[in-house]
C-alpha cells in the first residue's frame, strides 16, 4: 500500500513524499527511522495513467543518475555506512522520482534486504547491469570498487551520448527552421500575391504553380494539415515505442550512410565498457552477454548478444560466436577477444576495444560536425534560393510584360 506523508526533519524543513508499507504503522515507523517527524499520513489509490505521465515528466535523467552513483561511491570510499549514506543523499537529491527511490531502498535495507535486491525492486531506476554488478560485488565484498567502477562507466556513457545528441542539435535545428519558414510563406504569403499572377495571365513555372496551390491548400486547410500531420506523428511514435518499430529504426540506422558507420562504432565502445566491468565484477560471461543485450540501447545489437550468450552456454568461445556476425562486431574486436581469451586478460582487451571505439566515435563526430555545417548552408541556401526564385521569376516578367 503506498501512503502520502507530510513531515519535518531535525532541523525543521518541510518534506512531502510518498511511502509503501504494509500498513499505515509500518508506514509511520519507516518515516520515523529516518529522523523524519510526521505531521501527516494517508493512504492513496494510485491512478496508473497519471502515476505514469508524472513519472515522464519527472523521469531520472542519465545525469542524475551519474551524480549519484558518483556521490555514493565517494561516501563508501570513505567507508560511510550505506544506510548513512543513502540518508544523506536523500536530503540532497532533487529529482523526485531519484529521491522517492533512494527512500524506498533506504527502507528497504533498514527491513533486512541487501542494497542489490532494494536496488533490484527500483527497477525503473536502476537498471539490470546495475544491480548485477552490485549483487556479483556484495559476493566478493568489493562494494566500494563496484560503485567506483559503476561511477565511471555512467560518466563516459553520458559523455559519449551527450556528445552524439548535441553533433545532432544543430542540423535539426537548421532544418525545422527552414520547414517553419518555408510554411508560414507558403501559407501565408503566396496567397497573397496568387491574384496578382491570375489576373495578369503570365505563364507560370512549373514550381511556382506547385508552391501557389500549396499555398492556397493550405490557407483553407491549415487546421486539417496540423491535425493531420499531428496525428501521424503521434502513431509513428507509438510505433517506434513497439519492439518491431525499434527494431526497425536500429535495423536502419545501422545500415545509413555514414551514420551506419558511427552507429556501429558507438554500440561496440558501449559493449565492450560494460562487458569489461562485468567480467571484472566476477559474472560469468555468458551472463555478462546476456546483461549487456539488454542495456546496449539496441534492439538489434540486443538479439545478437542473446544468440551470442545462448552460443557460449553450448560450449563456443567468445570470439567464436562473436564471428558469426561480422558486419556488425568487426574484425578488430573479435581478435582482441581472441587474444584475451588465449592470455587470459579478457577484460583488459575489452577496454583496450572500448578505448579504440570511443576515439574513433570522436573523430566521427568531429569530422560530422566540421561537414554538416558548410553542407547545411549549401542545401538550406540552395531550398530558399529556389523558393524565393519561384516567386521573383514571375514577378520579373510580369514587370517586363508592363
Amino acid at each position: 500500500m503506498k501512503f502520502r506523508y507530510s513531515a519535518r526533519t531535525k532541523s525543521g524543513e518541510l518534506q512531502v513524499g510518498y511511502v509503501e508499507a504494509l500498513h499505515q504503522d509500518a508506514a509511520s515507523n519507516i518515516l520515523t527511522g529516518h529522523g523524519l517527524y510526521v505531521l501527516s499520513l494517508e493512504s492513496i489509490r494510485e491512478h496508473r495513467t497519471f502515476r505514469a505521465f508524472f513519472n515522464f515528466l519527472n523521469r531520472v535523467k542519465a545525469k542524475d543518475l551519474v551524480i549519484f552513483t558518483r556521490q555514493f561511491a565517494t561516501m563508501l570510499e570513505a567507508k560511510v555506512r550505506i544506510d548513512e549514506g543513502l540518508r544523506t543523499l536523500f536530503s540532497q537529491t532533487k529529482n523526485p522520482i531519484l529521491k522517492e527511490a533512494i527512500f524506498e531502498v533506504s527502507a528497504d535495507i533498514d527491513a533486512g534486504l541487501s542494497l542489490s535486491q532494494a536496488m533490484e525492486r527500483q527497477s525503473a531506476v536502476f537498471s539490470e547491469f546495475y544491480v548485477n554488478l552490485i549483487r556479483s560485488a556484495e559476493v566478493t565484498g568489493r562494494i566500494e570498487e563496484a560503485m567506483q567502477f559503476l561511477a565511471d562507466h555512467l560518466e563516459k556513457e553520458f559523455v559519449l551520448t551527450t556528445k552524439v545528441k548535441n553533433a545532432m542539435i544543430y542540423p535539426v535545428f537548421v532544418i525545422l527552421l527552414f520547414f517553419v519558414v518555408g510554411g508560414i510563406l507558403i501559407g501565408l504569403v503566396f496567397p497573397q500575391i496568387t491574384p496578382i499572377f491570375t489576373e495578369s495571365q503570365v505563364e507560370l513555372p512549373f514550381l511556382t504553380k506547385i508552391l501557389l496551390n500549396s499555398g492556397i491548400f493550405l490557407s483553407h486547410w491549415w487546421v486539417a494539415v496540423v491535425a493531420t500531420a499531428g496525428f501521424l506523428g503521434a502513431g509513428l511514435y507509438a510505433y517506434i515505442k513497439t519492439a518491431e518499430g525499434r527494431a526497425l529504426v536500429d535495423q536502419f540506422s545501422l545500415q545509413a550512410p555514414v551514420m551506419g558507420n558511427l552507429f556501429k562504432k558507438l554500440y561496440l565502445a558501449r559493449f565492450s565498457e560494460t562487458a569489461s566491468v562485468l567480467i571484472k565484477g566476477g559474472i560469468p560471461i555468458a551472463q555478462a552477454m546476456e546483461i549487456t543485450s539488454r542495456t546496449i540501447g539496441s534492439t538489434f545489437y540486443g538479439e545478437m548478444l542473446h544468440d551470442v550468450a545462448e552460443g557460449v552456454r553450448r560450449g563456443e568461445l567468445l570470439s567464436q560466436a562473436l564471428e558469426k556476425n561480422p558486419r556488425y562486431f568487426l574484425p578488430l574486436l573479435t581478435q582482441m577477444v581472441a587474444v584475451g581469451e588465449k592470455t587470459g586478460k579478457l577484460e583488459e582487451m575489452f577496454i583496450r576495444v572500448f578505448r579504440f571505439y570511443s576515439r574513433e566515435v570522436d573523430t566521427v563526430i568531429d569530422n560530422l560536425v566540421e561537414f554538416i555545417q558548410p553542407a547545411l548552408i549549401v542545401v538550406i541556401g540552395g531550398a530558399v534560393g529556389a523558393l524565393f526564385a519561384s516567386v521573383l521569376y514571375p514577378l520579373y516578367s510580369l514587370i517586363q510584360k508592363f
